[in-house]
């Protein structure tokens, strides 16, 4: 097309835009009126507006905030919220006659329609701020590429549809409203989404701190902020700095500065600060308990049914989530482990408090820093909870799966001091002796598991408990069936960190499989809370955008019978006086607890509760568990031959508990029912002790594929 057929064409398109457009004889309303043109369809159109993107805001228990969430930085302000040299700045270079004329600048409008005809494209836009915040409103909804394509093309139908769109914002809104609308959408780069997540990333201050220099940077930013983006390098900066002498020049030349406050402002430097962006779990105090919580919305469909759904609703709801996280209590939780575990060790220590009787999470700490740098050993997964909530396979949870097999004989009748006479290895006589929960026989009479020390002779539910004696709990799931066990400890949320079905061997309750911190200690717990289980609960109250509160409530069930929890109880606080924990002892208070060693020390464990609070520390190599064992290791500073679970885990828990429950008035345990519990029944102890066996009746006393598991 030649020029001049180029210019009769801008000519007869700016008539027909004109022809549908009639500007008032008097200006400063921002009125305007729409000729009755029914074949040119220009006539106003309602505009969808979505609610804006918005960061969410997570708090601890007392109300501090702990992270933030969002698909887009954005913070909306109101208008008196931004300085009125931003509004000057803004207005000067994209619409200075914004408070003048309607929904177009129809002068603007025919200047760009003759520039793009004599240029054979779409070269200058010459959209009013109004237009400008529903190609943003149209840009900011779109959810497929058909609609996002829509809004950015370079066509004279989307200007025209822009338009109506337009039209009908002008009937809706003051041109305050309109202006404030368009400061809190419009993208300025470097990820940040409107006028005061601009102000806070760009320079450090908020919207309504921004000065002349700062506010003409920002105003130039809009027009092309990814080519000006300044996180992305020295070029794009340069670009900014000279866009944004653009705005100083075009801001005197509307003397809405002097040439003098120009130029002094030009000779300034860009001032880019790049503050960091203030969310994500990476810049949070507590960035596990931080996963947990995020993972939590994304995978409840009790916060949107579907994976999108509740993605919208975390990262861009503008939601206020209160936790359950005390700080009190997670700083126990770090300082026990960094007491005892550096972060510059192999093996990692992880530690989870959670509160009998509502389940609620308290603290979730580990001794590794949350982070990408792997030379730093930084971890990118959540060690202290499950798969689900951004962990990674667990640890073998050990002995303290004995804690099971307890549970399951005291309900079905058995008394404290009943028992058997155990050897030192334990081989199941038939492949029958052991079923799972399908009713397949899966004994191994091939394979023996050992005591690391002996352990042989008569052993009660008490002495094998606090001895932890591997043959003794072989022989008692023998008897009270493993499928029950299973059971047990299915009834107290146990299931495999890496979300797995629980594998059903007959070393189950040797704790052969995976677990995870969280999960652990809600299953103690529920025996402190007298068998009372509650899922783990992270998240009490979301105040949504509008001010709407929603509240949530402990889910809980009677997972065992009180008395059984009581009896539990009374048998696992020996393990500190009596048991594995004696050399460790106590912590001035009742409390109950497991040790748990995996076979050769791949991995240790504590699980303790008080009636007030329940706890579960691992600790195991990330690099693989079984091939770095915890043998001939030094952590903390200090060497082990080899690590169990009294050696690091009941210690971190001991002084974990001494300084979370601080100040705490000390819950006593329900005393355990002698005339159901108490004593022996079927299994005392033999009266004349020669003749207790000294293996098991299977064994000849070769001891065949020796497994050298668990001994606390």
């Amino acid at each position: 097309m030649s020029s001049v057929a180029r210019l009769t064409a801008a000519a007869a398109a700016a008539g027909v835009v004109a022809a549908a457009i009639a500007l008032p004889a008097v200006g400063g309303t921002g009125a305007m009126f729409v000729s009755a043109s029914e074949d040119l369809g220009i006539k106003p159109e309602d505009l969808k507006e979505p609610p804006l993107a918005e960061k969410t805001t997570v708090l601890d228990a007392n109300g501090n905030q702990i992270a933030q969430f969002y698909e887009e930085y954005r913070e909306t302000i109101t208008l008196d919220q931004v300085a009125p040299i931003m509004k000057t700045a803004i207005i000067s270079i994209e619409d200075f006659r914004f408070y003048e004329h309607g929904a177009i600048d129809i002068e603007g409008t025919i200047r760009a329609l003759a520039k793009n005809f004599t240029s054979g494209g779409i070269a200058q836009g010459g959209s009013s701020i109004t237009q400008q915040y529903v190609k943003q409103v149209l840009l900011n909804s779109a959810t497929t590429d058909e609609e996002r394509n829509a809004a950015l093309e370079a066509s004279y139908a989307r200007k025209l549809r822009e338009l109506r769109y337009a039209m009908a914002v002008e009937d809706k809104y003051t041109k305050d409203e309109i202006l404030e609308k368009y400061l809190n959408i419009a993208y300025f780069g470097a990820h940040a989404n409107g006028i005061e997540a601009a102000a806070k990333r760009f320079f450090g201050v908020k919207a309504s701190e921004l000065n002349l220099v700062q506010a003409a940077t920002l105003a130039g930013a809009v027009q092309d902020p990814n080519a000006t983006d300044p996180n992305l390098g020295k070029a794009q900066r340069k670009k900014l700095l000279n866009r944004r002498n653009v705005v100083l020049d075009r801001m005197a030349e509307l003397k809405k500065i002097t040439p003098e406050e120009a130029a002094e402002a030009k000779e300034k430097p860009l001032g880019y600060k790049g503050t960091p962006l203030p969310g994500g779990c990476e810049a949070s105090p507590y960035p596990y308990f931080c996963m947990y919580v995020r993972n939590e919305v994304l995978s409840n469909k009790a916060f949107g049914k579907s994976a999108k759904a509740r993605s919208q609703f975390l990262n861009r709801g503008g939601l206020t989530i209160q936790t359950t996280l005390d700080p009190k209590m997670q700083k126990a939780a770090e300082n026990a482990i960094k007491k005892h575990v550096f972060a510059s060790d192999n093996p990692v220590a992880s530690e989870a408090l959670v509160q009998p009787g509502t389940g609620q999470i308290k603290a979730m700490a580990a001794s590794r820093k949350y982070g990408q740098n792997k030379r730093k050993k930084e971890m990118s997964y959540n060690v202290v909870a499950d798969a689900v909530h951004g962990g990674g396979v667990g640890f073998q949870a050990g002995s303290t799966f004995k804690t099971f097999t307890l549970l399951t004989a005291l309900k079905e009748g058995m008394k404290i001091n009943d028992g058997f006479s155990v050897g030192s290895g334990y081989r199941a006589p038939y492949y029958s002796t052991f079923k799972n929960c399908k009713g397949e026989n899966i004994g191994d009479p091939t394979h023996t598991v050992t005591n690391d020390e002996g352990g042989g002779g008569f052993k009660s539910l008490q002495t094998g408990t606090w001895g932890s004696v591997n043959t003794f709990f072989m022989k008692l799931e023998e008897h009270v069936g493993l499928c029950d066990t299973i059971k047990t400890a299915k009834s107290l949320g146990i299931k495999r960190s890496d979300g797995l079905a629980l594998t059903e061997y007959e070393t189950f309750t040797l704790g052969t499989n995976e677990m995870d911190p969280v999960t652990v200690a809600t299953a103690y717990a529920a025996i402190g809370a007298r068998g009372k289980y509650c899922k783990p609960m992270a998240i009490t109250k979301i105040t949504d955008r509008n001010g709407k509160v929603t509240n949530y409530k402990p889910d809980c069930k009677q997972a065992l019978d009180p008395e059984v929890a009581d009896a539990a109880a009374h048998i696992l606080s020996g393990v500190f006086t009596q048991g594995t924990m004696r050399s460790v002892g106590g912590i001035g208070r009742p409390a109950a607890g497991k040790t748990g060693t995996t076979d050769a020390q791949a991995t240790a464990w504590f699980a303790g509760f008080t009636p007030d609070l329940a706890g579960a520390v691992s600790i195991g190599d990330s690099r693989g568990a079984q091939k770095y064992k915890l043998n001939g290791v030094t952590i903390g500073g200090k060497y082990y031959g080899s690590v169990f679970g009294a050696s690091i885990p009941g210690p971190i828990w001991k002084d974990t508990m001494l300084a979370a429950l601080k100040g705490t008035p000390a819950t006593e345990f329900t005393p355990i029912n002698s005339s159901r519990f108490g004593g022996c029944g079927s299994g005392c102890q033999p009266v004349d002790r020669s003749d207790e066996p000294r293996g098991d009746d299977d064994s000849d006393g070769q001891l065949e594929d020796v497994d050298v598991a668990d001994f606390d």
